[in-house]
């Protein structure tokens, strides 16, 4: 194949599904997440804790940041996209306790194989589950199970 002036140097694959398994090989290649952004239905993940904020923080929601309440962080590369509001239990696996969080926030971190990360819990949310508030032991395996999603404006 002759290359023309301006002419891409590989021929992308067509249709649809050529598409979707070149993104998926160049993700895998390359280490990106997924781009499916959920833990597997039943499947356990992991939830950490924020620790030290400063008072006053705002949370992407716009509410003020509560170390003290049962609230927690979602990632935003997560597809859908659970809404501000939602109310999700979480289990934890090693001791079975559970509880019910509020998601009000978003975090930076994406769940993958490797490193299956869907909640980040305010730390009293994650010592009442039985997590170490510790940074470098900072993270209990649970499950989570939507609850109530909250109908967007």
């Amino acid at each position: 194949m002759v290359r023309r002036k301006g002419a891409p140097l590989v021929r992308a694959a067509a249709g649809a599904a050529g598409t979707a398994a070149l993104s998926a090989t160049l993700s895998a290649a390359l280490g990106f997440a997924p781009a499916r952004d959920v833990p597997p239905a039943g499947k356990a993940c992991w939830a950490t804790h924020y620790g030290p904020m400063r008072a006053g923080a705002r949370t992407a929601s716009g509410q003020l940041f509560d170390n003290s309440r049962y609230t927690a962080a979602t990632s935003l590369s997560r597809r859908p996209q659970l809404p501000f509001g939602t109310r999700v239990k979480v289990t934890n696996v090693a001791n079975g306790r559970s509880l019910t969080v509020r998601i009000t926030d978003r975090g930076a971190f994406a769940w993958t194989r490797a490193s299956p990360k869907c909640l980040d819990l305010t730390d009293r949310a994650f010592a009442r589950l039985g997590g170490v508030l510790d940074p470098d032991a900072g993270l209990i395996t649970v499950r989570e199970k939507v609850l109530r999603g909250v109908k967007r404006p």
